[in-house]
């Protein structure tokens, strides 16, 4: 059976949960305790870092590597695109929300104050843009699913948790983000720890 090294409040491990239980598909998730040993991760990452996934003699690390796999291995419902051009923006856009939004979350996590609320702003405004591209439409990329929705929801999840508060000019975003939400397989990806982020 196909195993996930997840850790249990981490996003991206979040993010490969949602896709799996997107694809409603038998899997085991294995939950890693990032503050204690690692010894069994170093095994299978030489990063020691979540999340991993294991299948028979295929050891996979960073999300989007792994649920790029995951979507091309169990293609039902696709996540991707059949279109070259298509998957080459996602491809592009799962870049940039590392780039211009993930990359603030250790920041905000670990970081002194000053350093931190700067991190809030930049993360913030980045997601105001984002709000643009889900006033007219259900999802990313129209009214079904794709990988970028499953990318971005456990980052809006943690909004709160973050201390970043969106004003009048997010609405469609925090509409969007409900959508995602109330989906089965998101409900069932997140771990209690992080149930417990939203208040």
């Amino acid at each position: 059976m196909m195993k996930l090294y997840s850790g249990t409040v981490d996003p991206f491990s979040h993010r490969c949960r949602f896709v799996l239980f997107e694809k409603n598909m038998e899997f085991q998730v294995v939950d890693v305790d990032m503050l204690g040993n690692r010894e069994d991760l170093a095994m299978i990452n030489p990063y020691q870092v979540v999340p991993v996934l294991v299948e028979r003699n295929l050891v996979l690390y960073e999300a989007n590597i792994i649920n790029e796999y995951i979507d091309e291995r169990f293609p039902l419902p696709l996540l991707m695109s059949h279109d070259p051009v298509i998957r080459a923006r996602i491809r592009l856009s799962l870049h940039r929300f590392d780039k211009e939004l993930f990359c603030h979350i250790d920041a905000i996590d670990h970081v002194q104050t000053k350093v931190a609320d700067k991190a809030r702003q930049m993360l913030k405004d980045n997601l105001v843009q984002i709000s643009a591209m889900v006033t007219k439409q259900k999802y990313m990329l129209g009214n079904e699913i794709s990988m970028l929705d499953a990318a971005i929801a456990p980052l809006l999840w943690r909004l709160d948790y973050y201390g970043i508060k969106l004003g009048n000019e997010s609405v469609p975003l925090m509409k969007y983000a409900e959508r995602l939400f109330s989906r089965p397989a998101f409900i069932a990806s997140t771990t209690p720890a992080e149930k417990a982020m939203r208040k």
